[in-house]
């Protein structure tokens, strides 16, 4: 990218971010030459000024946003010039232009067009009446009108129709009166909504809109994606425009300034132009407006999700016993090795019709002792309860943790090319079973092979823009695994194509190398791993870790390119690199700004610091047991008052979904998330968090369960 585009760019992007112009100037660079977002807000610290990865993908999409806008400039321009219609002042205006619907407002009197009811009326030679009356100077139109009356125009009335049609196109194409009509729908649009006749039974989940109404900019994304869905399907009628009224008024007002017949011609020709073209051109432009701003909203909220549960608690490598419980196909159960390998696979059926209590108890029993089992996993789906309580019936030799793990996305995952590409052999039901064993060891390395969108903790994700969708989600991915880094020796290549600077063709090359090579022993290896070139290098190296390498930098968060720094520090001390990582007392007597060169300054030198102190630590909390309330397996279950351990599962914008173990996820709406005002659920609870909740009303029709954590003692 050029520097004075770079420059420009830059100028724009701090201004609308209130960012530094340096920072964000450098960080356009960066992203140029092919950094990425993890790389750039963890090494590049002091050329982009501690921004951090929020504010880097704010820089990104806004570039991009530029990017494309500085294309349809061009594309404009050419259009306009080939009309002979450029002038230098346009052509000035079209450039300096950055908001798209001002830069279109410009475009519309010079874009093509089909043929309208005012092309038509030009053909018969009736502009110069419209000029007329839009001049408001002649006295008596209506006999100016006769003069127009010939072999295409019959009478006067038809001629000033003609022209009243070309001045409502004119009025439509105004800039100023776009701009009345559309700060009117931005103050005071209405969304309204009925039932489509004859619909009301086949549409009866959309009870709430069949006669609704709401002011647009009060109403919240999920209520307008919900209004939209009920549109899509054919169940509802949506209009979303502001009174009427007021705008004609404030148009008139813009364009007539006399009295007389061209002033009534003319306030005909606004109120027709206004219904006509203006009112159904805000109304798809406010529309699609307020769809972006759901979309964004409902992104936002799926993405922090998602970030929440690909950082869950993981258990570690530990031999696990999974099982997928069921009814009539009983439980398929697998025993995992530590790295998650499948040992051993079968089905037990404890359960209605066969009831094999005695017989499943055992064979678990004798399973944990075979393959030193240390905890056992079970799947939230069917049966999850009456199988948990089976488990926790059986006295082990051992101490072994049992976890009740989500099976959303296990399914989508058992039929996948990918999961068919790891167990070739095996059945869906076993890789399912698998699947939520190495959920409980890893949440992240499992669940980046997985859809997101599949993972169960969005807010009307069908609904949103799926480009757009895909984009954050991956972003979060990416951000998730980064964040957590990425054990080089043990890693699948689905995990390893998240890394900074890798991709799913460097990841399996890395994954066929380690076949080939064995173990990888350093960092620097990587360089030896076919089409890994200098540039994938530096992006991916800080991220991967090696266990137990040569150089115990390699376990670490430090850079390649910062190793010297470190040595220089261990030699100033006396000391290997190791024992600095050991010794807490030698590294409090380090002088970090004895240390700065020109790439590495202040923050750099406190990051390495810091990761010496905790060199590989996961980032991620410790795992924590969780047990729902005993006798308490179904809806017909819950009453009204019962206080109950839960499990939160989704979070919305209009409240929080918990599992209190009957199969049927309750709602906590907003207003009894806590005992105070709270405008974003993110605030008081996280995915994934225990908490303690009251049972408010149970709809047994309907299944809906109704929870509160107000007054409730949380852990």
């Amino acid at each position: 990218m050029e520097n004075t585009v770079l420059n420009q760019y830059a100028g724009l992007i701090a201004g609308e971010l209130n960012l530094s112009s340096r920072g964000v100037a450098n960080t356009i660079k960066l992203l140029d030459g092919g950094a990425t977002i993890p790389f750039i807000s963890r090494y590049r610290k002091e050329m982009t000024g501690n921004l951090d990865e929020t504010e880097i993908l704010a820089i990104r999409d806004l570039l991009h946003r530029f990017i494309e806008l500085d294309k349809r400039k061009e594309t404009i321009l050419k259009s306009i010039d080939e009309q002979g219609k450029l002038t230098e002042e346009l052509r000035q205006r079209i450039i300096k232009c950055y908001q798209p619907g001002e830069l279109e407002d410009i475009y519309l009197p010079y874009k093509p067009k089909r043929r309208t009811r005012a092309t038509i009326a030009r053909e018969k030679g009736l502009e110069p009446l419209a000029t007329l009356i839009m001049q408001q100077r002649a006295s008596r139109i209506c006999n100016k009108a006769e003069e127009f009356i010939g072999d295409q125009v019959s009478t006067a009335e038809e001629a000033l129709e003609g022209a009243r049609d070309i001045l409502a196109e004119m009025i439509s194409e105004d800039e100023r009166a776009r701009n009345i009509a559309r700060r009117h729908f931005r103050r005071s649009a209405l969304i309204r909504s009925k039932v489509v006749k004859g619909k009301e039974s086949d549409g009866i989940k959309y009870t709430d809109y069949f006669n609704y109404e709401e002011e647009a900019r009060r109403c919240p994304s999920h209520r307008f994606l919900a209004i939209r869905r009920g549109e899509q399907e054919g169940f509802l009628r949506v209009s979303i425009v502001p009174p009427s009224e007021p705008v004609i008024e404030e148009l008139e007002r813009l364009f007539i300034h006399s009295r007389g017949e061209a002033a009534e011609q003319l306030r005909l020709a606004i109120a027709d132009s206004y219904k006509r073209l203006i009112e159904p051109s805000m109304e798809n432009e406010f529309t699609a407006m307020l769809k972006e701003k759901a979309d964004e909203e409902a992104i936002r909220v799926f993405a922090e999700n998602l970030r929440q549960l690909l950082l869950s608690p993981p258990l570690g490598q530990k031999s696990i016993l999974a099982i997928d419980p069921g009814y009539r196909t009983g439980c398929k159960i697998v025993c995992l090795d530590p790295q998650g390998n499948l040992l051993h696979n079968e089905t037990i059926y404890p359960h209605e019709p066969q009831n094999e209590t005695a017989r499943s108890m055992a064979k678990i029993s004798s399973l944990v002792e075979s393959f030193r089992i240390e905890a056992i996993a079970i799947g939230n789906g069917t049966a999850s309860r009456e199988t948990e309580a089976l488990i926790k019936r059986i006295r082990f030799a051992r101490d072994v943790k049992v976890f009740v793990v989500s099976e959303d996305g296990a399914s989508v995952y058992s039929a996948s090319p990918v999961a068919r590409e790891e167990f070739p052999e095996y059945d869906v039901t076993v890789r399912g079973a698998i699947s939520i064993g190495r959920r409980l060891m890893d949440p992240l390395a499992e669940l980046v092979k997985i859809d997101p969108k599949s993972i169960g903790v969005g807010q009307y994700q069908h609904d949103v823009d799926q480009g757009k969708l895909k984009e954050s989600l991956d972003q979060v991915v990416e951000s998730c695994v980064n964040h957590v880094g990425v054990y080089l020796n043990t890693a699948s290549k689905h995990l390893l194509a998240y890394v900074s600077g890798l991709g799913p063709q460097l990841a399996a090359n890395i994954v066929e190398y380690r076949k080939q090579n064995g173990p990888f022993k350093s960092r620097q290896e990587l360089r030896k791993v076919p089409r890994l070139g200098e540039k994938a290098f530096e992006q991916c190296a800080g991220f991967l870790r090696i266990a137990d390498a040569a150089n115990p930098l390699d376990n670490t968060a430090v850079h390649p390119e910062s190793y010297s720094i470190v040595e220089r520090m261990a030699a100033d001390l006396g000391c290997p690199v190791s024992e600095l990582i050991a010794n807490e007392k030698l590294r409090a007597t380090i002088k970090p700004e004895r240390y700065v060169t020109e790439k590495a300054g202040l923050p750099t030198l406190h990051d390495i610091l810091q990761e010496l102190a905790k060199p590989g630590r996961d980032p991620r909390k410790e795992i924590k047991v969780f047990e729902f309330a005993p006798g308490i397996y179904s809806i017909n279950d819950l009453k009204p008052g019962m206080v109950l351990p839960g499990i939160v599962t989704n979070i919305t914008n209009f409240g929080v979904f918990v599992d209190v173990g009957v199969k049927q996820d309750g709602l906590v709406h907003i207003s009894q998330l806590a005992d105070r005002f709270v405008s974003n659920p993110l605030d008081v609870v996280k995915l994934n968090q225990h908490v303690m909740v009251r049972v408010l009303d149970v709809d047994l029709t309907r299944k809906r369960i109704q929870l509160s954590l107000r007054g409730t003692t949380q852990k």
